[in-house]
C-alpha cells in the first residue's frame, strides 16, 4: 500500500489514457468547458504559492551555472531536438518535439529531483525562475524559425507569447504577490498542492488522447519508434548538460542540479502552446511532450539515485 501512494502517478496515468481512448470524442468536455484552462491557471499560481527564494543567496546560485542552463535549456536542446527529428519523423511529430524541446525547464519535478540527489537546491531553484522567465519570450521565436525551416509555416508569434504570459506568467506573480498572505495554507498543505498539480498532467493527457483516440490507433505503430527517440533525446541532453557541467568544473551538489533540472521540460507549458496554436492541425504532436514527460519521470529517477549514491553521507 505505501508503494501504490509513493508511485500512484503511474497507474493513474494507465487509468486516465485508458479512459480517454474509450469516451473518445465523449471526453472534450474538459475543453469545452473550459475545465482544463482554469485548471492550468490555478496549477501555475499555485506555482507562484509554492516559490520560495528567501533562502537563495550568490554563493550557492552559480550564476555561470545558470546562464549556462539558460542556453542548454532554451538553445542547444531545441537545435539538438530539431536536428534528430527533422530526419526521423513525419512534419506534425517534428513539430511535437520541437514544441517540447523549445519549452522551459519543468518548475516541481527538476528541484525534486535535486533533492533527491542531495543537489544544490537554491541552483536548482535559479535555473527554474530563470528559465521560465525567459523562455516564455523565447517560445514563439524559437518554434517560428525551427518549424518555418521544416515547412512552410507562419506561426502568430505575438498572440503566441500573449497568451503564454497570460496563461503562464501572470497567474505565477500573482501566486507570488500573494505568498505572504497564504504562507501558512502552503506550509500545511504543500503536498495537496503538488497532488493538485500532477493531476493537471493527468487532466492534459486525457484531453490529448480523447481528442486523438481514433488517430493514434491508426498511427499507433509509430508509437515505439517515439519512445525510443524520446529515451535517445533524453540520454544525449543529459549528457549533454552533464559534460557542460564538468567543462565548468562545477561542485557535486551543482553538478546534480544542473544535470537533472536543466535536462527536463513543462509539458503544461507545451500544452498551451499546442493547444493555441497546432492542437487542431496537428492532433498528434503533443504525444512526444507526454512521451518525453513520462521519460524524464523515469529515467532521471535513477539519476538522481547514482547521484545520491556518489554524494558523501549526511552528517
Amino acid at each position: 500500500m505505501d508503494t501504490l501512494k509513493k508511485h500512484w502517478l503511474f497507474p493513474a496515468i494507465v487509468a486516465t489514457v485508458a479512459l480517454a481512448l474509450t469516451l473518445g470524442s465523449k471526453g472534450a468536455w474538459v475543453q469545452e468547458y473550459h475545465v482544463i484552462t482554469v485548471g492550468i491557471f490555478l496549477a501555475f499560481f499555485a506555482t507562484g504559492l509554492s516559490l520560495d527564494v528567501s533562502y537563495l543567496n550568490l554563493r550557492d546560485l552559480q550564476l555561470k551555472a545558470a546562464i549556462a542552463a539558460l542556453v542548454s535549456s532554451l538553445a542547444l536542446i531545441p537545435l539538438l531536438a530539431w536536428a534528430l527529428a527533422f530526419w526521423v519523423f513525419p512534419l506534425e511529430l517534428t513539430i511535437g518535439v520541437c514544441i517540447i524541446a523549445t519549452a522551459p525547464v519543468s518548475i516541481v519535478s527538476g528541484t525534486v529531483m535535486t533533492a533527491i540527489a542531495r543537489g544544490n537546491i537554491p541552483l536548482s531553484v535559479f535555473i527554474c525562475l530563470l528559465g521560465n522567465s525567459v523562455g516564455i519570450f523565447t517560445i514563439p521565436f524559437s518554434l517560428q524559425l525551427l518549424v518555418g525551416v521544416t515547412a512552410d509555416i507562419q506561426l502568430p508569434v505575438l498572440r503566441m507569447l500573449l497568451s503564454l504570459v497570460g496563461t503562464v506568467l501572470l497567474p505565477i506573480v500573482l501566486g507570488a504577490l500573494a505568498r505572504p498572505l497564504l504562507r501558512g495554507l502552503m506550509a500545511r498543505h504543500g503536498a495537496a498542492f503538488s497532488v493538485f498539480q500532477q493531476c493537471i498532467v493527468l487532466l492534459i493527457m486525457f484531453n490529448a488522447f480523447s481528442g486523438s483516440g481514433a488517430r493514434l490507433v491508426a498511427a499507433g505503430g509509430v508509437l515505439p519508434a517515439v519512445l525510443l527517440f524520446i529515451v535517445a533525446l533524453h540520454s544525449l541532453v543529459l549528457a549533454l548538460n552533464y559534460g557542460l557541467s564538468r567543462l565548468m568544473r562545477l561542485d557535486r551538489a551543482s553538478t546534480s542540479a544542473f544535470t537533472i533540472h536543466t535536462s527536463q521540460k513543462t509539458l503544461t507549458v507545451s500544452y498551451v502552446v499546442w493547444a493555441g496554436n497546432f492542437g487542431a492541425q496537428y492532433p498528434l504532436a503533443l504525444i512526444p511532450g507526454i512521451v518525453y514527460h513520462l521519460t524524464q519521470m523515469i529515467m532521471d529517477t535513477f539519476v538522481a539515485e547514482r547521484f545520491r549514491r556518489r554524494s558523501p553521507p549526511l552528517e
